[in-house]
């Protein structure tokens, strides 16, 4: 609420042209972020990390596209307010077809298309580090080559247990644990959770830095 008090130095002709703009302003906010979540997922685990996102961007009120990076569909990505990016961690790494990605995007680099975008990264791998800060970084340096603006994972850690949030104590993006199983068991329930109200904080981040 706006107090009247505040004009009490302003000319009263001018309290209607101020309402007017904070108006137009507003109306210039868009009403739904557009997330893209694109990944690759040679087994399904890290496909349902990025389902997991997806959902709590939806459940934000953003518009959410799951891209796998097989078929990127550049236009939703030139398109998106945030891009999401990620991938299992193999040997300490990207995946090759992450990385594939990554340099068929060259075009959008010269042309700076992506710059201003939110962009975060994720990474799912069999052990509980797997040197899974690498991967994360990759894609973090990746964004940077583009202008893009970085989002970290921003929960504390509230235990280490297969239920807790963020139980790898990552901050630069999100980290997940799947066992060698199906993905109806694995990654856990608190992993899943994590990347949950990952997606949701990026969609609301985005939100407030558009009103700003």
């Amino acid at each position: 609420m706006i107090r009247l008090a505040a004009f009490k130095n302003v000319k009263l002709d001018l309290i209607p042209w101020f309402f007017k703009f904070s108006m137009s302003v507003i109306e210039q906010v868009p009403s739904q972020v557009k997330v893209c979540v694109v990944y690759h997922s040679p087994y399904g685990h890290t496909a349902k990390v990025a389902q997991y996102i997806a959902q709590g961007a939806e459940q934000a009120g953003a518009e959410v596209h799951l891209l796998s990076v097989a078929a990127p569909q550049w236009d939703l990505l030139d398109q998106a307010d945030v891009i999401v990016m990620g991938c299992p961690t193999y040997m300490g790494s990207l995946t090759s077809a992450l990385k594939q990605f990554m340099e068929d995007s060259s075009k959008r680099w010269l042309a700076r298309t992506w710059q201003g975008k939110l962009a975060a990264g994720f990474t799912n791998g069999g052990g509980l580090s797997g040197d899974k800060l690498a991967v994360l970084q990759q894609i973090n340096l990746f964004a940077m080559q583009h202008g893009m603006l970085w989002a970290g994972l921003p929960f504390m850690p509230t235990g280490r247990s297969p239920s807790d949030i963020n139980r790898m104590s990552s901050f630069l993006g999100l980290m997940t644990q799947s066992d060698n199983a199906s993905v109806e068991v694995t990654p856990p329930e608190g992993d899943l959770e994590t990347a949950r109200k990952f997606g949701k904080y990026l969609a609301e981040l985005q939100l407030k830095h558009v009103a700003v």
